[in-house]
């Protein structure tokens, strides 16, 4: 077994463990040294990650008993569908796209109403009031999962989803710090907006995700920007700072997104540049398997560190996020599966 398939199938089996144990809560974040979780009733932004770690971790056991879990998990998304908030990419893409035709009735209604939700006057669905704070925002962390839902809503779905990625990189890749998110002013304008802030650990691995499941020249247009492309260099630091002026405050969870982003992306590209980016992406994944990965759980994630939540803990999506890219790596599932 390889270094990558037991980390794999640590991560995997620290999953059906904590399912057995939440009941109908959803896990946020635990505690790097007691492993307990902070839980929330309803699954919160991340419950898509959840769900999509059991999704996975039925393919790989093949045991029919995770499958079920997995299903009961992904119906318990439903309340989400009408929840006025971008992040229903993520919950219902990432959510469901591992469960193949047994999430497609779920994943075709969650495209309708994020259709529903888009605003042709913006050229996006809007952040939303569903977390609080202002509702028509551009952000980073709701682009991921969100243009290849609307896609699956027909041709107007696919308009929508072509507008929204287009204003989103324009707005982020136009600056050079990668700002990740801007409010509408009244004049139909775009003006920086303070959080997440600039130089934010997450921003080029949501921006290279949604990129990676693009049609067009997105990848490139991501890929040259300056830098983007110094996150992905072959020897750049495998873990980024939560935030780019903070010091010793790392989050494995923007490199495991990164990881997988670097995979997907690979597959998009020609000859050695499509080498470089998977040797990157292995790259990073064996040193958070080595350096942070302790009884299955990916430690050192940062929530959010503006407001000291979380700052070392483990993370549902950098789970996610990490085990995904080791199920990439070692073939478990095509780098285009979710």
């Amino acid at each position: 077994m390889s270094w990558a398939e037991r980390a794999l199938t640590e991560v995997l089996d620290r999953v059906g463990a904590v399912e057995r144990e939440l009941g109908t809560r959803w896990p946020l974040y635990a505690d790097p040294v007691s492993g307990r979780w902070t839980t929330t009733a309803r699954g919160s932004w991340t419950g898509g990650f959840w769900a999509g770690l059991l999704w996975l971790r039925s393919i790989v056991t093949g045991d029919p008993s995770d499958r079920a879990a997995a299903r009961r998990r992904t119906g318990m998304l439903a309340p989400w569908l009408q929840a006025d908030t971008a992040t229903r990419g993520l919950i219902f893409w990432y959510g469901t796209a591992l469960g193949g035709d047994e999430t497609a009735a779920l994943r075709a209604e969650a495209a309708r109403m994020c259709l529903a939700a888009h605003d042709p006057r913006l050229g996006l669905v809007p952040w939303g009031a569903a977390f609080g704070g202002p509702r028509y925002l551009a952000r980073v962390d709701g682009l991921p999962g969100l243009p290849t839902l609307l896609r699956l809503a027909g041709p107007d779905g696919a308009r929508a989803a072509e507008a929204h990625l287009d204003l989103q990189l324009g707005l982020t890749l136009n600056t050079p710090d990668l700002r990740p998110a801007w409010q509408a002013t009244p004049d139909g304008t775009w003006k920086p907006h303070p959080t997440p802030p600039p130089g934010w650990s997450r921003t080029t691995g949501w921006l290279c995700l949604a990129a990676a499941q693009a049609p067009g020249d997105r990848v490139r247009r991501c890929l040259e920007h300056p830098a983007v492309s110094a996150r992905l260099a072959p020897d750049a630091p495998p873990v980024p700072a939560a935030i780019a002026t903070s010091r010793g405050t790392p989050d494995t969870s923007a490199a495991a997104i990164e990881a997988v982003a670097a995979l997907q992306l690979a597959c998009r590209l020609p000859g050695p540049r499509a080498g470089r980016l998977r040797n990157r992406a292995a790259h990073v994944l064996a040193v958070l398997a080595a350096e942070h990965v302790r009884d299955g759980r990916l430690l050192d994630g940062c929530y959010d560190l503006e407001h000291d939540v979380a700052v070392r803990h483990e993370l549902v999506w950098g789970d996610f996020f990490m085990a995904a890219g080791l199920a990439m790596l070692t073939g478990a599932i095509d780098p285009a599966a979710c």
